[in-house]
């Protein structure tokens, strides 16, 4: 499959997988395990399939955060509740957030697609794939709507691997890598990138200073033309190396999958799967 299209078609799907994220019933699930609200339910849920990590290990697998966050958040994490715990208190909520923003969908469809998913997600390939590899382990769900969420989540932090190491092969940070992204206008806003990754202003301008003096932002904070060509080259690259799934699925499957996909996506975003000026 044209590996473009496969990015498109991974893009289109990405919320499917993001709103757990931000869903509150997903962090009421897992405070009530133990866990404390806020930051830690999201770096111990994410990274909870690779078992008891360090702090250091959440830092290098989810790159663009400032790794003091992770340690001030995740530290001391595991003795609050088990990797295994977590994991469950996790789907939980996804469960009650599928929902809450997606209704009443048709069965028929969500078994579908569940499966349709399931068969991209089972061609991710482990190695150099940490994050998805983990997941990849993790028993699969029963429901369809969970087995649809688990699937895309596998296929999500597979591509996610790859791009991480498409912006290492550009020589790129992970606060640059941030930083360089924003400045595409597509994706998280200054504001809600520095607040998230727990970059303060000063790290920030000095990131945006690097970038300036190698040729990739202007001034201003602009792309120049090789900053675009950087971001171009990077993209490029992800697509590549994300094919993997989609060729396994074959295009009219993955297109089947885009347009089941594609109403529920327009649902979750109009029930609130998102907050408010999060993204540009």
């Amino acid at each position: 499959m044209d590996a473009h299209d496969a990015g498109r078609i991974a893009r289109s799907l990405e919320t499917l997988h993001a709103f757990g994220y931000f869903a509150p019933e997903v962090e009421e699930e897992l405070t009530g395990i133990g866990l404390r609200r806020g930051r830690m339910c999201y770096f111990a849920s994410r990274s909870a399939p690779m078992g008891a990590v360090s702090p250091g290990t959440v830092a290098a697998t989810f790159f663009v955060f400032n790794p003091t966050l992770v340690e001030r958040h995740l530290s001391g994490v595991w003795a609050l509740a088990s990797p295994e715990e977590v994991t469950a208190a996790r789907y939980r909520g996804i469960s009650r957030a599928w929902g809450r923003l997606l209704g009443d969908l048709d069965p028929d469809e969500v078994a579908e697609a569940a499966e349709l998913a399931r068969t991209a997600a089972s061609a991710c390939s482990v190695a150099g794939r940490p994050l998805s590899a983990a997941h990849a382990g993790l028993a699969w769900p029963s429901e369809p709507h969970l087995v649809l969420f688990h699937a895309l989540t596998i296929v999500r932090e597979h591509r996610g691997d790859g791009h991480i190491a498409a912006l290492l092969g550009e020589g790129l940070s992970g606060l640059q890598a941030l930083v360089s992204h924003t400045a595409t206008g597509r994706g998280f806003t200054v504001t809600a990138a520095r607040a998230t990754r727990g970059w303060s202003e000063e790290e920030w301008d000095e990131a945006v200073a690097d970038l300036v003096d190698h040729g990739v932002l202007t001034p201003q904070g602009d792309l120049t033309d090789e900053g675009r060509a950087l971001r171009r080259r990077v993209e490029e690259a992800t697509d590549r190396m994300a094919v993997e799934p989609w060729d396994a699925l074959g295009e009219d499957g993955a297109t089947r999958l885009a347009e089941l996909g594609r109403p529920w996506v327009r649902r979750a975003l109009s029930n609130g799967a998102f907050p408010d000026g999060v993204f540009a």
